[in-house]
């Protein structure tokens, strides 16, 4: 398992880069517009609800879009990533954006340690963060940990079953695991999701799936009760190139036809018990 941190971690520092640089992430929007918010909350900004004085923490929050979103909705943010390359990004960005966010450098599984135990009101986590951890069931002892009594945790995902798919086939067909499993799976690709001018040269990730049975069974274990679940039809990036199309509204990318034939993403909350 820390063999494949470090294989990761190296491919997300110099994604980081390349990802601050792209006009797909849209720094400059965050320094123009004080009202700006990213596609990722923007998107689930109705079942966010008022986080108005909230003490909160972004887990895995990368070069800090969503975090510094969720900081103009008034919560009083801490941030944790492994990726210090990503850290210094999302610096930069939170002070052209004039907020105030206390970021961390730290593996996620380690986040009780360094920002101590039953500090915040909610927890959030975003798209494309539970697939590079290896145990669910331990993340949402971090979760619990973090958390005081009668606090959230929010967490907008892609969905395991699109997660399972061969994005290379078309139509698109189950290839990889829905359930956690052992071993990760193992990758290598020079390509980042947003236009860049250069490929990636740590190009290696290793990846797991979790089904939304374990994540939730995980999240009760520990303590915390669901509160809300709903299952999106969409995703905030190209996940299936060449089978989705973009909604310029949302900014979200959904099946060119039938959509309803896939849950691409889901959204869930959870409030841990006193």
């Amino acid at each position: 398992m820390t063999g494949s941190f470090a294989v990761n971690k190296a491919n997300w520092d110099e994604r980081a880069v390349l990802h601050a640089a792209s006009p797909d992430y849209g720094f400059a929007r965050f320094a123009a517009d004080p009202a700006h918010l990213s596609d990722v909350v923007r998107f689930d900004r109705p079942r966010l609800g008022d986080l108005t004085g909230l003490r909160a923490v972004h887990l895995q929050c990368h070069i800090g879009t969503d975090t510094v979103s969720l900081s103009r909705l008034g919560a009083s943010m801490t941030g944790l990533d492994f990726s210090g390359a990503a850290l210094t990004a999302a610096g930069r960005l939170a002070a052209a954006a004039g907020a105030s966010i206390d970021f961390h450098e730290s593996n996620v599984y380690d986040a009780v340690e360094v920002l101590g135990a039953g500090r915040f009101d909610l927890a959030y986590t975003g798209i494309g963060a539970l697939c590079w951890l290896p145990s669910v069931a331990r993340w949402a002892a971090v979760v619990a940990g973090l958390l005081r009594p009668g606090g959230r945790l929010f967490i907008r995902e892609g969905h395991p079953m699109l997660w399972s798919l061969d994005e290379t086939a078309d139509p698109a067909v189950p290839r990889y695991p829905y359930f956690e499993h052992a071993e990760p799976l193992v990758f290598d690709d020079p390509d980042t999701y947003v236009a860049v001018d250069r490929p990636i040269e740590h190009s290696v990730t290793h990846s797991w799936n979790h089904a939304l049975g374990e994540i939730i069974t995980a999240l009760l274990d520990h303590g915390l009760t669901l509160t809300a679940f709903t299952e999106h039809d969409s995703v905030p990036w190209n996940a299936l190139p060449g089978q989705m199309v973009l909604d310029q509204d949302s900014g979200e990318w959904r099946l060119k036809e039938t959509p309803s034939r896939l849950a691409a993403s889901y959204t869930l909350q959870a409030v841990k018990g006193g």
